[in-house]
């Protein structure tokens, strides 16, 4: 499953990040990587609040796409 899929609120653990590399490059500096739990906060207007690592960011449906979740 991929992040845009997800409910809020609900908490994963990453599978797997795919997408072209400057947007897993980008995605690693946040923390998002294989086997990092993950937590979706809100989804607003295409962005997805998300919570990694006790901090907040918001990604955009493409970034949200590319994020593979554990079910």
């Amino acid at each position: 499953m991929v992040l845009s899929k997800a409910k809020i609120g609900q908490t994963f653990n990453i599978k797997a990040v795919e997408g072209k590399e400057k947007m897993k490059k980008f995605l690693f500096t946040l923390g998002c990587f294989e086997g990092e739990e993950i937590t979706l906060i809100s989804k607003l207007a295409g962005n997805y609040v998300v919570n990694i690592k006790d901090s907040r960011y918001a990604l955009d449906e493409n970034m949200a796409k590319s994020i593979m979740l554990c079910t």
